[in-house]
């Protein structure tokens, strides 16, 4: 499937406004609105609507003690970019590649990196797995300019967007901000551009499931 048109987010960007979505996906839509003014325009209606709702709600008693508890939440969320640049320090020749991403999946990145590391899957293509509290997939790619992924279908449905570079498969041509959305039926083979490192974060209810050699040694070793 090619990038979806805007408006077929828009159940995503209200859930986004409830508060009532994957994290996953809270960390996608965040990252998508900063390198796309469209989609940072449309959360933003979605949120001013979200807000009139609730205003409109009938008022709901505090438990004592929810205010402070909710405010060193939020300071615990608020890490310091030199605390993000230590933790960052295993990723090597890298490191300033994801002082470039987008917040929050700079933020995830680095703590990944420095936790795990990245994960070596062929000549010039690395993933870096991503936790935010997701029951889904949640992987960074790294596809080294004119690189490519290996043919590879689906167990289920992945998101894929663009955060640096971009990337071309057999039903399109994605740059930054852009999603492909590709289910169990779909099978392709994205190949970074000639000029630039691709960075993609993938979100996926399913692994992948190569094609060809890579799908024999993937059968070996049980690994997706």
């Amino acid at each position: 499937m090619t990038a979806a048109p805007q408006n077929s987010f828009s159940e995503l960007y209200s859930a986004y406004a409830a508060g009532c979505i994957d994290p996953a996906f809270a960390m996608m839509l965040e990252a998508q609105s900063l390198i796309r003014a469209d989609v940072r325009g449309s959360v933003a209606v979605s949120e001013m609507i979200a807000g009139n709702f609730l205003e409109a709600a009938p008022a709901a008693r505090m438990s004592a003690g929810a205010l402070e508890r909710t405010l060193a939440l939020i300071d615990a969320l608020e890490v310091p970019v030199e605390i993000q640049r230590a933790a960052g320090k295993s990723a090597g020749d890298a490191i300033n590649e994801l002082l470039s991403l987008p917040e929050p999946v700079r933020s995830a990145a680095l703590d990944a990196a420095g936790r795990q590391g990245w994960q070596m899957l062929g000549l010039g293509l690395k993933r870096l797995k991503l936790d935010v509290g997701s029951s889904m997939d949640v992987e960074l790619y790294r596809i080294a300019a004119g690189s490519r992924i290996p043919r590879h279908s689906h167990g289920g449905n992945e998101f894929t967007m663009v955060l640096a570079g971009g990337f071309t498969d057999e039903r399109g041509t994605y740059g930054p901000g852009d999603v492909s959305m590709n289910g169990p039926n779909d099978t392709h083979q994205p190949v970074a551009d000639e000029d630039e490192v691709c960075y993609a974060l993938a979100v996926r209810d399913g692994g992948l499931r190569f094609t060809g050699v890579m799908g024999m040694v993937q059968k070996l070793l049980g690994v997706r």
